[in-house]
């Protein structure tokens, strides 16, 4: 049989990752960005993802294009330019935490992402990383709540003497009701751990105090990580107003279609409701506004994943706090220049906003 005990991705594949080695003064420095896209919650879902990049690596491009946070030019990320920069590609479907020795025999599926984890950090540590002198963990949707996930693992790995941070890009994902008042996101995020055999790599310090699948919520295993770690997040995040507030299961009658394409088509009733949601993900970041040690960004814009677009990471155009782009204030924080906890004033203040506008494909 193929792969047995193997890393692999959903469809038996190898994993894969692209790196562009780093120079100069940070030659001995890393910043490893997990990619994001979602999740598979059943075989149904998971076989149709192993048809794509995000399930099998015989779909993904030999090359990326690599900006925003990755980028090598100092104008244009001027504080990470010369790292050791590396994109791991997400093709497991649970975030980095799948561990499942069977094979699903009809469909082919593997369940291996926590092996994916521990085999790419094996293979960085052999090519350089076990020489870092400073690195950041980062990534974006379920690659941000990746780097909260590996966090603490991320830094055990490095030198003792290696200064390490993670930074979650959008993947402060809540434990939030939806309009009708059920917890779909919380019955969803259940499939997915209960699938793919997540539960025994996820916090035990949380995992003994609550169901397992809630510790896959960042605010829930919080209070276990112990590194630095930045949250970046729009408010009224796009992704999230989409899925967890308004999923198409509570809005049969799609009277929401409007506003979630476009937060300027959304209603004084629709806004308030979204105010209060926006409410709800201030209150489950109070541990890291009170941390000594953490940093926030935390927009009123309708967006999703903010560090690799060149436009909101870090131009003249780009979303901003306090006159600082997320560039700025993601290095305000690593470098301890300051203290960053910055918090935007509720929508529709922010004129620096890129709100996302999204076609009826986009819709669910």
């Amino acid at each position: 049989m193929c792969c047995f005990h193997k890393p692999v991705c959903l469809d038996g594949s190898p994993p894969a990752y692209n790196l562009h080695r780093g120079f100069g003064s940070g030659a001995n420095n890393w910043l490893v960005h997990m990619e994001g896209g979602g999740w598979c919650n059943n075989i149904t879902s998971c076989f149709k993802r192993a048809q794509t990049r995000l399930g099998s690596s015989v779909y993904m491009a030999g090359k990326l294009a690599f900006s925003g946070i990755l980028g090598d030019n100092q104008t244009q990320n001027p504080d990470f330019y010369n790292w050791n920069r590396v994109k791991i590609r997400y093709c497991d479907g649970a975030s980095f935490t799948g561990d499942m020795e069977e094979v699903n025999e009809i469909y082919r599926l593997y369940y291996r992402g926590q092996r994916i984890w521990q085999a790419v950090m094996k293979n960085l540590l052999e090519k350089g990383m076990d020489k870092a002198e400073q690195a950041l963990l980062s990534g974006c949707s379920a690659g941000g709540l990746t780097s909260f996930l590996h966090c603490d693992n991320f830094k055990e790995l490095l030198p003792k003497t290696a200064k390490v941070k993670c930074l979650g890009d959008a993947g402060f994902f809540i434990d939030a009701p939806d309009i009708s008042g059920f917890y779909h996101i919380r019955s969803y995020f259940n499939e997915v751990v209960t699938l793919q055999g997540s539960a025994k790599h996820l916090p035990l310090g949380c995992t003994s105090r609550m169901y397992s699948s809630q510790c896959f919520f960042p605010q829930y295993m919080l209070p276990y990580i112990n590194t630095p770690l930045f949250v970046l997040n729009a408010a009224y995040d796009s992704w999230q107003i989409k899925n967890i507030l308004v999923p198409s299961e509570a809005d049969p009658g799609r009277y929401w279609q409007l506003c979630k394409l476009d937060i300027e088509n959304c209603s004084s009733r629709q806004l308030e409701i979204m105010q209060g949601y926006r409410n709800g993900m201030l209150r489950a970041l109070t541990l890291v506004k009170n941390s000594t040690s953490g940093g926030m960004f935390i927009n009123s814009c309708y967006a999703h994943c903010q560090t690799e677009m060149q436009d909101l990471w870090h131009s003249p155009n780009s979303p901003r706090l306090y006159s600082k782009t997320i560039a700025e204030t993601v290095a305000d924080w690593f470098f301890n220049r300051t203290v960053v906890k910055e918090i935007d004033c509720p929508y529709p203040c922010d004129s620096t906003c890129h709100n996302r506008v999204f076609t009826d494909e986009d819709y669910d």
